[in-house]
């Protein structure tokens, strides 16, 4: 049992409660013993609840790596030194005669499917930011088409490339271009992009 607590924990859920009563349990263990083994990636829905947002800054304080990403996490994954892994099916509908909803779970440890799906976390992973910097109040929120533009500024199209590839005019690209330049307070397109950069906004 040990050996299973040292291993490298790497997960990836929408919500605090991909195990029964996992939140209290991580709590209780990363106050003892940290969490320098693990990793943690969660959709912005997990940050929907002030408690739960104080949970996950909690386990970032104590050294876990908590990462949050616009990426869709349908279904909850936990990796176990990148060798076991479990996926959490969506949890049933609660009815009258069976009670409260309730989550299954499938365990592969077959190496082709975990390297498979360990991949998809990583890249997930690299394109999420930290949650410190998204809990920042001073970082911009910004729309999904806002980011498109973003990343169009980026690819170093021109504006008439940059707009038929958006599917908008060239003069509403061009607006959308100034606002992302006033919310990232920013006085050119060069200072934009390296704002978006630090942070983390260019990330797809």
């Amino acid at each position: 049992m040990a050996e299973l607590f040292d291993a490298e924990w790497v997960s990836a859920a929408r919500d605090l409660d991909t195990w029964p009563g996992a939140r209290e349990s991580a709590r209780l263990r990363i106050r003892r013993d940290g969490a320098r083994q693990a990793r943690k990636l969660y959709s912005p829905a997990a940050l929907a609840d002030e408690h739960d947002r104080e949970v996950l800054r909690e386990m970032a304080a104590h050294g876990m790596q908590v990462r949050i990403t616009s990426t869709p996490l349908p279904q909850g994954t936990v990796f176990i030194d990148r060798r076991t892994m479990f996926l959490t099916n969506p949890a049933s509908s609660a009815s009258p005669t069976h009670g409260p909803r309730l989550r299954t779970y499938t365990m592969s440890a077959e190496p082709a499917l975990v390297s498979g799906a360990y991949a998809l976390f990583e890249a997930a992973w690299e394109t999420a930011i930290d949650l410190a910097a998204f809990l920042d109040a001073d970082r911009p929120r910004i729309d999904a088409q806002a980011r498109e533009v973003l990343y169009a500024l980026g690819s170093g199209m021109t504006d008439l490339t940059a707009a038929r590839e958006l599917g908008m005019s060239l003069r509403t690209y061009r607006r959308r271009v100034a606002e992302l330049l006033v919310a990232l307070g920013a006085d050119s397109r060069f200072q934009a992009g390296m704002r978006a950069g630090e942070l983390g906004l260019n990330r797809r």
